[in-house]
């Protein structure tokens, strides 16, 4: 009897077999039955389109600014500032389009989904109120003035759309039956089943956000019957310029101070908080140029100048160069005399003259090509290495240090820009100064002035004469 049962049963007994053959904590012969039992998936129908977003608010307009002398004749100004226009609502999202479902296909099938609805548009800001300035003898004056500097109301965001709606299925699920014969003539059949999901609904758009509401504009009060001249708090100029005289620094000063709409007619609608003129700044700057070299030589190098609130001014020189001088104040005014310089890059120029002499003789010459060694303060610094006598024949030297540090000034001898370094008169021993010997110098040489330094590194490698 078990020799005809259909193909359906058989695989129910198979399956049957291997649950009790296997462990139940071992999954890896189910995974792969759980994956042959899918059926593909294949969409019908068409998704519905995105809603598009809405428009955000525009800006409002900010109010006009204005400068006034008063004379004590009434004046009537209108500020304010223009509302934020408001966002566009989103557009809904289209409904899926909906096409006959396929029937009794061997596959399961996916329903179109809705669009998503479009979001709403922010709302736009409002426009801030325009700035009023004051020019005035008699604060009685201000009396006569009526002001009105409101800030823009905010728009308001648009909303966010629906999403449009997915399609349903005309037919959840459905079996197909199929059969074949056995070897043995019997027919073997299996129904499977299949299934239909529906179309999602598209997601809401999100509603947009409010703008803001515009400040409200602010009163400057000046003291003065002419014009405020512009604030110049900093400069910067080239050595050369500063011959042509003192450079004149100023900034104008300010106190915040409350009840603005106090001071001006009544009903008058403007920030409460309000700023006073209560006098200028001024201080200049002054180069004295004392020294020997024609300050054209540093023709594109500029000086950095910044008046501070403690009313002194700040001066920040330039790296590239060095200055011997002093900073004095004398009154208004802050003097330089500058009694020395030099570029930077002038420290820097030494280059290896000569190397001669043996044992205590021996002597390693460099020479100042910039010049400058009246001004600098020198000191060298030495790594004296000697290859093994076993190497002559080598590729390669294997070189030993046989002394390194700081070379003592009075084995240092300087005739104009020419340094001549005694390597004989150290503490090294006798037989790594004669001749024949290959020897690796390093030297470093630092170099000041004025209380700025510099390094240069020389390498070289001979033999000894």
């Amino acid at each position: 009897m078990l020799m005809h049962v259909s193909g359906k049963l058989s695989l129910i007994l198979l399956t049957l077999t291997f649950s009790f053959v296997f462990p139940p904590t071992s999954n890896s012969l189910f995974c792969p039955l759980v994956a042959w039992s899918r059926h593909p998936e294949r969409d019908f129908g068409q998704d519905g389109r995105d809603g598009t977003n809405g428009r955000a608010g525009r800006r409002g307009r900010d109010g006009e600014n204005r400068t006034i002398f008063v004379d004590g004749s009434p004046i009537n100004l209108e500020l304010s500032g223009g509302d934020g226009g408001d966002g566009n609502d989103g557009k809904r999202g289209e409904d899926g389009d909906c096409s006959r479902q396929p029937r009794k296909v061997d596959y399961d099938l996916k329903a179109a989904d809705g669009g998503d609805g479009g979001n709403g548009g922010n709302g736009g800001d409002g426009g801030d109120g325009g700035s009023l300035t004051v020019y005035y003898t008699n604060r009685e004056d201000l009396k006569q003035i009526y002001v009105r500097s409101l800030g823009g109301r905010r728009g308001r965001s648009g909303r966010g759309a629906y999403g449009g709606d997915g399609c349903d299925c005309d037919d959840r699920s459905w079996e197909i039956e199929t059969c074949e014969k056995s070897d043995n003539g019997d027919e073997d059949c299996e129904t499977e089943r299949f299934e239909c999901e529906e179309g999602e609904e598209g997601d809401d758009g999100r509603d947009g956000q409010d703008g803001k509401d515009g400040s409200m504009g602010t009163l400057t009060l000046i003291n003065r019957t002419e014009a405020l001249p512009p604030d110049k708090p900093t400069a910067t100029v080239t050595l050369p310029q500063l011959q042509n005289g003192a450079i004149a620094l100023s900034v104008n000063q300010w106190q915040t101070r409350s009840s603005a709409t106090a001071l001006l007619a009544p009903n008058s609608i403007i920030a409460n908080q309000y700023r006073e003129f209560v006098g200028r700044l001024e201080r200049s700057f002054e180069l004295v140029w004392n020294a020997d070299r024609a300050i054209t030589d540093f023709y594109n190098q500029p000086i950095s100048l910044s008046l501070k609130s403690d009313q002194r001014i700040d001066v920040s020189l330039p790296k590239e160069v060095w200055f011997d001088g002093t900073m004095s104040q004398q009154g208004d005014v802050t003097k330089f005399v500058v009694t020395n310089a030099l570029l930077e890059r002038e420290a820097t120029q030494l280059t290896r003259a000569d190397f001669a002499g043996n044992r205590s003789e021996l002597t390693f010459s460099v020479v100042d090509l910039a010049g400058k060694s009246d001004l600098l303060d020198t000191q060298f610094w030495l790594k004296y290495r000697t290859a093994n006598s076993g190497d002559r024949f080598r590729r390669f030297y294997n070189y030993r240090t046989r002394y390194e540090g700081i070379i003592p000034a009075e084995l240092v001898t300087r005739h104009n820009n020419r340094y001549t370094l005694e390597i004989g008169k150290l503490p090294i021993q006798a037989e790594y100064l004669r001749p024949g010997v290959a020897i690796e110098i390093e030297l470093v040489a630092t170099r000041s002035f004025a209380g700025n330094s510099a390094q240069q590194e020389m390498n070289w490698r001979g033999e000894i004469r």
